[in-house]
């Protein structure tokens, strides 16, 4: 046994919500929602449950993901759920747009994933598991069982009524687990929001009456003044050392009253005790300690989260880059250029649907996302976006880099600067730190330059738009972060960086990603 160590929260940060896990062996596998985005549903392989690598996503093809352009912000794959029976894995979601939940399978994690076979069961948030006969169960929100046909997607028995928690709003993300002699039915409720709790239930019988917990919910952070709020969605696992742990979605909202959270739901890591048959976990920190002996006492703290893609594959885009509803094969190419990502236009703005855009998530409060852009005759940038409605831009054409602000029904240039043909350099910083102040009048700036007395600033962050010249970086806008953050744009999904082109074609040598040391 070694002496307890520390792990650090969220294990997979940024806008991965609604995770779900299962170990085959010594490795564990985690998929998280993915919405409108394609390909559709990360997935993850650990060693440890801490440190996670992303190894591929299981939807990654159009016959699989059905995204129309029309599909809304925050619409799309919602709660996949991943499990392992007799060599196989299967994985079943929900994709909102079109109404259906979906199963897919694979022998290989990475890919690649089967055709999906749909099941027209009502609700969200589908898990399997299986019982003593080897019956496949399908257990949705609400909450109901349904005993299917895996392979064909036929209902062979149900709805089955199952217990619904303890009466808090949408009783969702149903997990049935057979541990011992009992049948543990994991339920989340309260909203995905503040309000959001996990409790249990166990059965002698897969079909119930299931008995409640004696504590219930035996998590939750609402009404308190916990850092990582919203806990909530979530799904148990058993180490290889018989430890048992949860995983989970949570945010960590910034700023004064009320709080905004930008990086969407990010998936946290608690460990499981258990007291008299019943599951005990403590509240969700940004560092906790492992138990003494257990995986993560194994495990680093957790990579610093730096990232850079200078585009010199030829096949395919790294699995962490997603694109909105679709990737047509004629709207990028790495071989066109070789060493660049080459991108066409396909819409002319990204305030609607159709825009060519790569992106990647932003997994830290304070950090920095640049790019070198060859935008030739073309229009092209990186932006900051929430949805189409908002986002922030920082983009060059005809020889005038400009940052635009789209928040609801404004849209206004911030800054511009003229500069020479050719590549150029562009740069989006975040920080939590040096916030611009509220809005003050002249009198106050008189009397008190800056902030006046007893007024903070209310943002979450500060959002900073460069351009490196010759005579080195030069800041065009510096912008209120509140204004793409889930409290103003709602939805479910969290802040992408992205790079995009809206007329002509232009063409990216690098992309570089760096945390701050504040993050």
């Amino acid at each position: 046994m070694t002496d307890s160590a520390t792990f650090g929260n969220p294990v997979v940060p940024g806008f991965h919500p609604d995770p779900s896990v299962c170990r085959v062996g010594e490795d564990y596998y985690l998929v998280c929602s993915s919405f409108e985005y394609f390909p559709g549903v990360p997935i993850f392989h650990s060693r440890d449950l801490v440190n996670w690598r992303q190894i591929g996503n299981v939807l990654d093809r159009p016959s699989q993901l059905e995204l129309p352009p029309d599909t809304h912000a925050s619409a799309g794959i919602y709660a996949p759920t991943i499990r392992h029976h007799d060599g196989r894995f299967y994985l079943v979601t929900t994709n909102v747009t079109t109404g259906r939940h979906l199963l897919v399978t694979a022998t290989d994690p990475a890919g690649p994933w089967s055709e999906p076979v749909h099941l027209d069961v009502p609700h969200i948030d589908p898990s399997l598991t299986w019982d003593d006969n080897g019956d496949c169960w399908l257990t949705v929100s609400g909450v109901e069982s349904y005993r299917i046909d895996p392979e064909t997607g036929t209902v062979l028995e149900g709805p089955v009524p199952m217990w619904s928690g303890t009466g808090g709003q949408y009783p969702e993300a149903p997990h049935l687990y057979r541990i011992g002699d009992w049948w543990y039915l994991l339920v989340s409720e309260g909203g995905t929001h503040t309000g959001h709790a996990v409790s249990i239930a166990r059965s002698r019988s897969i079909r119930g009456p299931f008995e409640p917990g004696p504590v219930n919910p035996f998590l939750t952070h609402r009404s308190t003044d916990r850092l990582v709020q919203a806990t909530g969605h979530a799904d148990l696992v058993q180490a290889t050392d018989g430890s048992w742990w949860m995983v989970l979605l949570g945010i960590r909202a910034k700023g004064q009253w009320p709080p905004y959270h930008v990086l969407g739901r990010e998936t946290f890591l608690v460990p499981v005790r258990w007291v008299d048959g019943w599951p005990v976990v403590d509240p969700v920190e940004e560092t906790m300690t492992a138990p003494a002996g257990s995986p993560p006492a194994l495990a680093a703290v957790g990579d610093p989260g730096a990232y850079r893609d200078d585009f010199d594959a030829t096949d395919a885009l790294a699995p962490e880059w997603i694109s909105l509803r679709e990737r047509p094969k004629d709207s990028w190419s790495l071989t066109e250029r070789p060493g660049w990502l080459t991108l066409h236009a396909a819409g002319t703005t990204l305030d609607r649907s159709g825009a060519t855009l790569v992106a990647r998530r932003q997994q830290h409060h304070d950090c920095r996302a640049g790019v070198h852009v060859d935008p030739g005759a073309g229009r092209a940038g990186l932006t900051l976006r929430i949805d189409e409605a908002h986002h922030y831009d920082i983009e060059v054409a005809d020889g005038l880099v400009q940052v635009i602000g789209r928040v609801g029904p404004f849209r206004q240039v911030f800054g511009e600067l003229s500069v020479p043909a050719g590549p150029v350099t562009l740069t989006i910083a975040t920080r939590t730190d040096d916030l611009l102040p509220p809005t003050v009048t002249a009198a106050d700036q008189v009397t008190a330059p800056g902030a006046p007395f007893g007024v903070r600033p209310a943002a979450c962050d500060t959002v900073s738009f460069e351009v490196l010249t010759d005579g080195g970086p030069v800041v065009l806008a510096e912008l209120d972060g509140r204004y793409l953050s889930t409290e103003v744009a709602a939805g479910f999904t969290g802040r992408v960086f992205g790079l995009y082109v809206t007329e002509g074609s232009a063409a990216f040598d690098w992309f570089d990603y760096r945390p701050s040391a504040r993050s």
